[in-house]
């Protein structure tokens, strides 16, 4: 399997780490999305939406969208719940991350890590958002050990990748002291390195 991304990318992250934990092979094809990586013809061939990440399967489809293919992959796996519901928990939590998280601390840390824009010149609405999404994060993180109960699950891996960065998009973590402990239990149970 051909996993083509970019290492800044917390989408792409997501598909590297799910391979890691499950011990499943791949091999990474780095994509400089800045540099139109991703919009070249024999990309496109790939994914015609041009975006990273996309998976190259040893059949030769191809899949993108970051949590669709983090699902695809997980299938059958301890990081999906057996239960119904609370795997449905963790498709809402899912789709959450992308339309009410993503967009903001993510796209706060690219204008700062990609653009090299200072924190100062962020738009002020996309911060706030961004600390909005973080503060429901905070509520729900203070009951509960990850995401959707005991154990890890896509959701957590989904919603780790940009908010365990979130500080390089300017965003301060200390005023969340779950997100924080949250953090750094994914970070173990995932044997990642903590993010700096």
């Amino acid at each position: 399997m051909n996993i083509y991304g970019d290492t800044n990318s917390g989408n792409c992250l997501k598909v590297k780490w799910v391979c890691d934990y499950l011990a499943r092979p791949y091999h990474w094809i780095e994509v400089d999305t800045i540099k139109g990586g991703s919009r070249t013809p024999e990309f496109l061939k790939l994914n015609d939406w041009g975006q990273v990440p996309t998976v190259e399967l040893d059949d030769g489809r191809a899949l993108a969208q970051s949590n669709a293919i983090i699902r695809y992959l997980a299938a059958g796996s301890d990081l999906i719940p057996g239960d119904a519901y609370r795997a449905a928990q963790m498709d809402a939590w899912m789709f959450w991350e992308q339309n009410s998280h993503e967009p903001y601390v993510a796209v706060c840390r690219f204008h700062t890590v990609y653009l090299g824009k200072p924190v100062s010149e962020l738009d002020p609405n996309l911060v706030k958002r961004g600390y909005v999404a973080l503060g429901q994060l905070e509520q729900h993180l203070a009951g509960t050990r990850f995401l959707v109960g005991d154990t890890i699950s896509l959701a957590d891996v989904s919603l780790l990748a940009y908010t365990r960065v979130a500080h390089e998009g300017g965003f301060d973590l200390d005023r969340h002291p779950a997100v924080r402990r949250w953090v750094g239990e994914a970070e173990k149970t995932l044997g990642l390195q903590p993010a700096r």
